[in-house]
């Protein structure tokens, strides 16, 4: 069983993301023990890019921030190195495909798995176009998360049949952010997700409050939560850990 495997493994799954290096990589190291200890099952970390087309205002701001504040891949793969000599959660990258040409393609992934990231999200790289990481992803043992979108429609057993990790069920077209109700038909897309495999399902994009949070976790077998929190750390600071803390914990908690 992989570590996200694992991560599905005891109950509902709570997924939390935040931008590395928002406020600042050492805060974002603590976040990542503060929301552990809180409770969540796994941990997305974004890597700051100037053009993160798939995100809201919010997260825009934190990658603004955070490439401010000096943060760089290079940064993030040490941190994450760090937490690996403490922490044994499940660490995700969300990224996007320049950033990872950027760096270049065999020693992105070689570095993940050096360094203990165990899966990469990309965005803006469409399923049919997936090979071009998945066989580095292969070599080194990342998975490659797959994204289902409320217009995938006829291609979702397709996605799902070749997903690996997690499937991200995204719950909203348009952008990251908090939303006030989800009108997605969840339950049919986890359905036919659930037709051609047993690859775990979470739901992301809008969830901000314990009571979508529980509903949602009817439904699927995670929940994700990003612009939420990252609209703590925006307010706080540095000082952010222990309402960080409190509202994954309470986020957690309710959870079927």
């Amino acid at each position: 069983m992989s570590k996200i495997n694992k991560a599905f493994s005891q109950g509902k799954a709570f997924i939390t993301f935040i931008t590395g290096g928002d406020p600042n990589i050492t805060t974002t190291e603590e976040l990542i023990y503060a929301m552990e200890r809180a409770g969540a099952n796994l941990i997305e970390i974004g890597i700051p890019f100037s053009d993160p087309v798939a995100e809201g205002d919010t997260i825009q701001k934190a990658n603004e921030r955070a490439l401010r504040a000096g943060t760089t891949t290079d940064k993030l793969f040490d941190m994450v190195g760090r937490v690996r000599t403490k922490s044994d959660i499940p660490l995700v990258f969300l990224t996007y495909a320049n950033p990872i040409y950027t760096y270049g393609k065999e020693r992105f992934f070689k570095k993940c798995q050096e360094n203990g990231v165990d899966g990469v999200i990309v965005p803006d790289l469409p399923f049919e176009e997936k090979e071009e990481f998945l066989p580095e992803c292969d070599k080194y043992g990342v998975d490659l998360i797959s994204l289902i979108a409320p217009t995938s429609n006829s291609r979702i057993g397709m996605i799902a049949s070749q997903a690996k990790g997690f499937i991200y069920c995204v719950s909203s077209l348009g952008v990251t952010g908090v939303r006030k109700s989800i009108n997605t038909d969840i339950k049919t897309m986890v359905e036919e997700v659930k037709k051609v495999t047993n690859v775990p399902c979470a739901v992301g994009f809008g969830v901000s409050d314990p009571l979508q949070a529980k509903e949602l976790s009817t439904i699927a077998d995670g929940v994700i939560v990003g612009s939420a929190i990252v609209e703590i750390i925006e307010k706080e600071g540095e000082a952010c850990i222990n309402s960080v803390y409190e509202y994954v914990k309470t986020m957690k908690d309710g959870l079927v």
